[in-house]
């Protein structure tokens, strides 16, 4: 799976799987996400990295039909481990490569240098495999944002975190008593959003890290989602339903998203009509365009 021309990538539901564990990667399989991120960087000790790349690296190379896309979150490019993560997974079955700890436009440029020199190496067309890029995990990340913009032709998406930048900033706590993000991290979060929609690439939220907490996770989702996030990772298969859910489209949506493209079409050269009751203009219908690409 994974863009080719015409097609865009389905990133509703990303879920982490750690590298080093054959047996939640078993599990991570039939959850229904749309891609599973291979990790290579916080859910492995600095002991197991070897192993993890070698793990990772032969479920590359399986080649049984696969549902979903395949990332891996590599180690950051100043950690000294990026690229032996790239040499061990850059082969067919990689669909994307998840930066974390990136600082802006100029760390995405690099990788794609990194990754024109591995796709070459085994045999890939230059440009195959895309990137994600986690863009707030530093306070020099954050005066970064608007560099993604306009986006390097491998980028698909920007998500962001707040436990990284959290130990940056030296925080006791990022959330308040009710669970809701302390005032720095949804800066973090609300300038992504809009660097990625800066860039035209894909917005995707941070992961809900209560797994067992599915009331709460949806209730976030569909705030999510009311805000311009089209997808969000997950840290537990149990939380790939209910993110599917909440950041596809019902079929209202659907519905109403098509009456406007068809008015539209119907009265060329218009720039608002009235429909249903109310007034629809080409911020509308652009967005109406969009979310029936989606689908």
């Amino acid at each position: 799976m994974g863009e080719s021309e015409g097609e865009i990538m389905k990133l509703r539901s990303l879920l982490f799987v750690p590298g080093d564990s054959e047996r939640k990667f078993v599990k991570a399989r039939a959850s229904g996400a749309d891609a599973l991120i291979l990790d290579l960087e916080d859910s492995v000790a600095p002991s197991e990295k070897p192993r993890a790349r070698a793990m990772v690296g032969a479920a590359l190379d399986e080649r049984c039909p696969r549902a979903w896309s395949t990332f891996v979150r590599v180690n950051a490019l100043d950690s000294g481990l990026a690229l032996d993560d790239l040499a061990a997974i850059v082969k067919p079955g990689l669909d994307a490569v998840m930066l974390p700890k990136a600082e802006g436009g100029q760390d995405v440029v690099r990788l794609g240098h990194y990754l024109d020199a591995f796709e070459a190496m085994a045999g890939l067309p230059i440009g195959a495999i895309k990137i994600s890029v986690v863009a707030t995990e530093t306070p020099r990340a954050m005066f970064a944002l608007a560099t993604y913009a306009p986006a390097h032709p491998r980028l698909i998406a920007l998500t962001w975190g707040g436990e990284d930048l959290a130990a940056a900033l030296g925080a006791t706590a990022n959330r308040e008593p009710d669970g809701a993000w302390t005032f720095p991290y949804q800066v973090a979060r609300a300038q992504c959003l809009l660097a990625a929609s800066a860039a035209e690439t894909t917005p995707i939220d941070t992961v809900h890290t209560d797994f067992r907490d599915l009331q709460g996770l949806e209730a976030d989702c569909r705030r999510s989602r009311r805000d311009g996030f089209l997808g969000r990772m997950a840290i537990h298969p149990d939380q790939v339903a209910t993110i599917n859910a909440c950041y596809s489209p019902s079929e209202a949506e659907i519905a109403a998203a098509r009456r406007i493209v068809e008015a539209f079409e119907a009265a060329p050269g218009a720039g608002a009509l009235g429909i249903d009751g109310k007034m629809v203009d080409i911020p509308h219908l652009k967005a109406a365009r969009k979310l029936l690409a989606s689908i």
